[in-house]
């Protein structure tokens, strides 16, 4: 799975926005983000990386996003998708 196509799942499932982002940091969100040393997911609390789960691809980056953001789904909203 690539960005790309991460971002049409998101849509396609009614991801709010405002829960995640796919190309770096921005606060209260679950982010994607492509640094130096490979892929890292992690909560955007005030600048601080929360919870950060380091990938060497992107294909493993975006199935870890996929089910955090499906974790937060059930949590906020009780609806989900099939792991």
């Amino acid at each position: 799975m690539t960005i790309r196509e991460l971002q049409t799942f998101f849509k396609t499932h009614l991801v709010p926005k405002k829960l995640y982002k796919l190309d770096g940091k921005h606060n209260k969100r679950i982010c994607l983000e492509h640094g130096k040393d490979g892929w890292e997911i992690f909560f955007c609390d005030k600048k601080t990386k929360v919870g950060l789960i380091r990938t060497k691809d992107e294909t493993a980056a975006c199935n870890v996003m996929k089910d955090e953001v499906r974790k937060l789904m059930e949590q906020m909203y009780g609806v989900s998708w099939a792991a």
